[in-house]
């Protein structure tokens, strides 16, 4: 009789262990273990000489170095852009940052703000619902780089809308002016499939695009200057830097709904998920975006973001690749060690930055435009 009252409580455990396992409730003390879901990666987040084969000779030798410097071992690549011109004032990793680019991940959610703003589908302050009571205005959003707030704006604009803004702003064509080795990332011309999320996914974490981080850049340097899209240029010599000339793609309509974004890309930096710029950097105003998400084994950290100040204003991308260690707050710290080692050199000092003087912007035609 023991040894089949032993055999009954063994059972008894044993089905108890199986129902909590599978998901039913139980009163039953019996430990069960938790299985836990873990991403695995197949690339390093670090890498040595990331700047073999770069060409150089064209680029701010400040700019670089400081770039360099803060990229350290990480593998990854720090595009600089002075937003009055276009022209690229640094591009460390140049095989990275001309690459056919990534998921852009919550970066895109610059895209689809102003896209929303433009549409009049939201304003600064307008709550949209979360689900049950919560709800949340665009500037925490922004700064929180909420998902389920860009889900919802994503899918009021609707596909043909996101699609649209996205081409407007340089998405889906190259963002140089004949820069060798550029290559183009991709939009889609059609909505991903519901099972990977739709329109809502495509707003929230990018899903199905390709973006590359100088697509990112000339967006940023747009929201930067009031609403120019430059062609970024890239001097290979102090000849091309001697005769530089900015060349406008075009203009967008955005400088009215700057204000509405730009206190978000601020909240990210002061208290959201872009806060680990201070870490490094106080002294003055950046304003950025952050972006961290995952697809084949591989981890992607982005941060875009410009200085908003009198002096040195420029713009910063800083994109990462690899494994547990990528991430976009990384990529923010990154970018804040840049801005510090800029600012310890004077660059946000009237007569230290290198201004370039832009009498005659041209505006390439047609015939000479790279698609």
């Amino acid at each position: 009789m023991r040894t089949l009252a032993r055999s009954r409580a063994s059972r008894s455990r044993y089905a108890t262990t199986r129902s909590v396992a599978a998901g039913y409730s139980s009163t039953s003390s019996v430990p069960t273990r938790r299985h836990h879901y873990y991403e695995r990666f197949h690339t390093s987040s670090f890498a040595s000489d990331v700047t073999e084969g770069d060409v150089t000779a064209g680029e701010d030798p400040v700019v670089r170095q400081s770039a360099i410097d803060a990229l350290g071992n990480m593998n990854g690549t720090v595009v600089a852009i002075e937003p009055t011109s276009g022209r690229i004032l640094a591009m460390v990793n140049q095989k990275l940052a001309l690459s056919s680019g990534a998921q852009p991940c919550s970066t895109i959610k610059l895209s689809v703000a102003l896209a929303a703003l433009s549409e009049g589908v939201i304003d600064e302050e307008t709550p949209v619902s979360l689900g049950g009571r919560s709800r949340m205005n665009l500037t925490e959003a922004l700064a929180h780089s909420n998902n389920a707030y860009f889900e919802a704006v994503g899918r009021k604009l609707g596909f043909e809308k996101v699609q649209y803004y996205a081409h407007q702003f340089g998405l889906g064509e190259l963002a140089g002016y004949h820069i060798p080795g550029e290559q183009l990332g991709t939009y889609p011309e059609e909505e991903i499939s519901p099972k990977l999320g739709g329109v809502g996914k495509m707003c929230s974490f990018g899903e199905g695009i390709s973006m590359t981080p100088l697509q990112l850049g000339a967006l940023v340097t747009a929201i930067s200057n009031g609403g120019t899209l430059y062609y970024l240029q890239h001097p290979v010599d102090p000849e091309a830097v001697a005769s530089f000339q900015p060349r406008v793609k075009r203009h967008l309509d955005i400088e009215p709904l700057i204000p509405e974004l730009s206190d978000g890309m601020a909240g990210a930096v002061a208290y959201g998920t872009a806060r680990t710029v201070r870490l490094n950097f106080n002294e003055e105003s950046i304003l950025g975006k952050t972006g961290t998400c995952s697809h084949a084994g591989t981890r992607f950290g982005w941060f875009a973001s410009y200085a908003n100040t009198d002096i040195g204003r420029i713009v910063t991308v800083v994109f990462l690749q690899g494994g547990r260690s990528t991430f976009g707050p990384k990529a923010a710290e990154i970018a804040g060690r840049m801005y510090r080692n800029l600012y310890d050199h004077n660059f946000f000092v009237a007569g230290a930055a290198g201004a370039i003087s832009t009498p005659n912007i041209e505006k390439a035609t047609t015939s000479t435009t790279p698609q």
